[in-house]
């Protein structure tokens, strides 16, 4: 008897999805301002009225790219730091893929990083799973200094405030200036590792644990 609504919640999540994928394709395109459902509509094949039924405004379309953006960013960022051993090790893994994941995916990184669309404001809802993820980041400077591998001043509100300055900065240099560039290749992604040798630096225990060590 729940076959049929089943089926129906299936296909209505895979056109969500697909429509989506559709919209990042436009913010590549057209910038991330330059999206429309009406554009949005006519490339999924339906009309824009249609669309409604899934997303009841542009905004909320919004809203889905960010939470998508949130969690493919936060996907990358746990993969690469679940076979490290806690601490610095994990923050610099963890930076790294990041950096990455932005300039892999720049228009979604924009609708983290910048502001790109007049008014629009996550919601709260939304906007919790990020302040979770720098709950977990905090955590892992918090392990560091437990290590003592950095000073206790970096499990405070300035060093994380100063470590996300630092990142974004490399992010948003490489995608304005160089959108198209790999992580590796990027004239600024290629200088994550130095800028997060000069932000833990500041950082480092005098006389302690090596805090940069290369992987």
């Amino acid at each position: 008897m729940t076959a049929a609504p089943n089926r129906r919640l299936i296909r209505r999540q895979q056109t969500i999805e697909e429509a989506l994928d559709i919209a990042v394709v436009i913010m590549g395109e057209a910038g991330v301002g330059g999206l429309s459902t009406s554009e949005m509509a006519r490339r999924l094949g339906i009309r824009q009225p249609s669309l409604y039924k899934y997303f009841p405004s542009l905004h909320a379309v919004y809203d889905a790219l960010f939470a998508r953006s949130l969690a493919g960013s936060y996907a990358a960022v746990r993969a690469a730091i679940e076979p490290l051993p806690a601490g610095v090790a994990r923050i610099q893994a963890g930076s790294r893929a990041w950096v990455r994941w932005a300039v892999d995916n720049p228009a979604m990184a924009q609708l983290l990083h910048w502001r790109p669309v007049p008014g629009f404001v996550p919601p709260e809802a939304t906007f919790a799973t990020g302040l979770k993820q720098i709950d977990e980041l905090r955590a892992e400077f918090a392990e560091a200094v437990r290590l003592g591998q950095l000073r206790p001043d970096a499990a405070s509100v300035e060093a994380l405030r100063l470590y996300t300055v630092v990142l974004s900065g490399v992010i948003s240099q490489q995608m304005a200036n160089e959108p198209d560039a790999e992580y590796d290749t990027g004239i600024f992604s290629s200088l994550t590792d130095a800028a997060l040798d000069m932000f833990l630096a500041r950082y480092t225990q005098p006389g302690g644990p090596d805090a940069n060590p290369r992987p």
